[in-house]
């Protein structure tokens, strides 16, 4: 399967194009409100709405950043991300606050709930007012815009279950909840939600367990960059071991290159070549 050359709005269903696309989405979602309407425009989807906000500590996070983009056939909300150095704190804090989770199922990690909280609003009307032909809706988002496309996805669900997102796709998502709060996510997405590793990748080791876990539908990439839908139990070994050393953090080390988005893409369109 070659590189796909035009953004994947078919209806239903997983696919690797798809996932390939939401990526390149998820890599928009950061970038200025020129840059994303231009590039939307390209893809076919002919309304944006973006999503800004600020806010104060103690989360160690100023901005969080994120677009809707909608045609007569889709709409895609993508989160962006930001530098794993800059939330180090935030994720390897294994003490971090619990917040009461979307319609009372588990809880949350309080610095993503209130990272989503910032733009929830403003998001939930845009694809209410998009939403003119049925659309299907997406949720992605790369790293902490991962924790934020699942919450957003869990919210629209928990919430108010006839607007259940059709799919989340996610990329080097820290873990975002407890256990309790993931399998209701589960009981809404599954077969719905795809959340990418790749390899080391040291954001989607973090915050620690058991306080924290990850919702199902794993999509591992390996250090070869072929795609597996489980994580093979030496690799599994390798990643918390890396995630013990001092230096996971480190610009070069292998667990931030791999947390990057283009290192994401670059597997992707490995795979699809």
């Amino acid at each position: 399967m070659a590189v796909p050359d035009s953004f994947d709005q078919t209806s239903s269903g997983y696919s690797l194009r798809r996932a390939y696309w939401l990526a390149r989405a998820a890599d928009l979602a950061h970038k200025d409100r020129a840059a994303v309407e231009d590039q939307a425009a390209r893809w076919g989807f002919d309304r944006v709405r973006h999503h800004e906000s600020r806010f104060t500590p103690p989360f160690p996070l100023q901005e969080v950043q994120g677009c809707t983009l909608a045609s007569d056939r889709m709409i895609v909300t993508a989160f962006g991300g930001t530098e794993p150095t800059r939330i180090k704190d935030w994720l390897t804090d294994s003490g971090t606050s619990l917040k009461p989770g979307p319609g009372g199922n588990g809880y949350v990690h309080q610095g993503f709930a209130e990272a989503l909280e910032a733009v929830y609003p403003d998001v939930q009307r845009a694809v209410a007012d998009l939403r003119t032909h049925g659309q299907a809706v997406y949720f992605t988002g790369h790293g902490l815009g991962g924790a934020l496309a699942m919450l957003a996805g869990a919210r629209m669900y928990l919430e108010d279950p006839y607007q259940a997102a059709d799919g989340v796709y996610t990329y080097g998502q820290p873990r975002t909840c407890d256990r309790l709060l993931a399998e209701a996510f589960h009981q809404g997405y599954g077969g719905r939600m795809y959340r990418f590793v790749n390899n080391g990748d040291i954001v989607a080791q973090l915050p620690p367990e058991p306080v924290f876990t990850h919702v199902r539908a794993l999509r591992y990439i390996d250090s070869g960059g072929r795609l597996h839908e489980s994580m093979p139990m030496f690799s599994a070994l390798t990643d918390r071991a890396r995630g013990l050393t001092a230096d996971a953090f480190a610009p070069a080390s292998d667990g931030i290159r791999d947390h990057l988005m283009h290192s994401y893409l670059a597997a992707l369109e490995k795979n699809l070549g």
